[in-house]
């Protein structure tokens, strides 16, 4: 009994860490903790597959790190997302898909679920439904991929590795006098996946970066400029829509 309480009270801490779940009072977050069916997984095991990330179960991952992967047009396994402990978003179903999403262990994780019927319960009454906010949190995912991933947005390669990078930081950073250190060790690998490049082209630019003292490499992690980072962004987004617009302009 002590030591499911101990579970129980170190779960409601870990919950009440959460930004994602701010929203929430603490004794909601008790209740939330109360509720909630708990699995352990061990890195790479699948912790939801296509199937049931489009249920309408709420699943929170409360340790460690999550990845979305899926079936590329190759056929290979790649990661589209790494999550931090939070709310899992939902990936809707498909008529057809074969894509095969799924969400696996990226290292030990421990994750929450109960029906999305009990977690309208804990929230109890409101002007803004806990589904509403889950939905505002899908959102920022699907967000965040429209930007890595869109051709329409024609975005370079360097833009979607500083993206990518600047979305690693906000999720599994930590400030400290050089910048932001990512405080787990994402390999070159994981990113290219993650922009859909390949490596050797990633370890291009991420060496260019490096050169420009916007990255600096710590054994395996990365310190990120953040702030440097972001304005060389923007500031090669102006001067590629510059050019675009020259070439475009009639001749005199």
């Amino acid at each position: 009994m002590n030591a499911n309480n101990n579970h129980r009270d170190a779960d409601l801490e870990r919950l009440s860490a959460l930004k994602s779940l701010a929203w929430l009072s603490r004794s909601e977050l008790a209740r939330l903790a109360s509720a909630l069916a708990l699995r352990t997984f061990k890195r790479r095991e699948v912790i939801l597959d296509e199937t049931e990330l489009a249920s309408s179960d709420v699943h929170i991952l409360l340790t460690g790190i999550a990845r979305i992967t899926c079936v590329n047009a190759r056929g290979r396994r790649v990661t589209v997302a790494l999550l931090p402990p939070g709310p899992i978003p939902e990936f809707p179903s498909q008529p057809i898909s074969r894509s095969e999403f799924q969400c696996e262990a990226y290292n030990g994780c421990r994750v929450g679920t109960l029906t999305r019927i009990a977690f309208e319960g804990i929230r109890g009454k409101s002007t803004q439904s806990a589904s509403e906010i889950l939905r505002q949190n899908n959102l920022r995912l699907w967000y965040r991929l429209l930007l890595r991933s869109s051709s329409f947005l024609n975005l370079g390669l360097r833009e979607r590795i500083a993206i990518t990078l600047l979305e690693l930081c906000a999720d599994f950073g930590i400030e400290e006098s050089r910048g932001t250190l990512l405080l787990e060790s994402f390999s070159q690998n994981e990113i290219a996946s993650l922009v859909g490049a390949s490596r050797p082209r990633v370890t291009e630019y991420l060496s260019q970066l490096e050169r420009e003292e916007l990255v600096v490499l710590q054994g395996r992690r990365f310190v990120v400029c953040v702030t440097k980072l972001a304005n060389s962004m923007n500031l090669h987004a102006r001067q590629r829509l510059a050019i675009e617009h020259v070439d475009r302009s009639p001749p005199s």
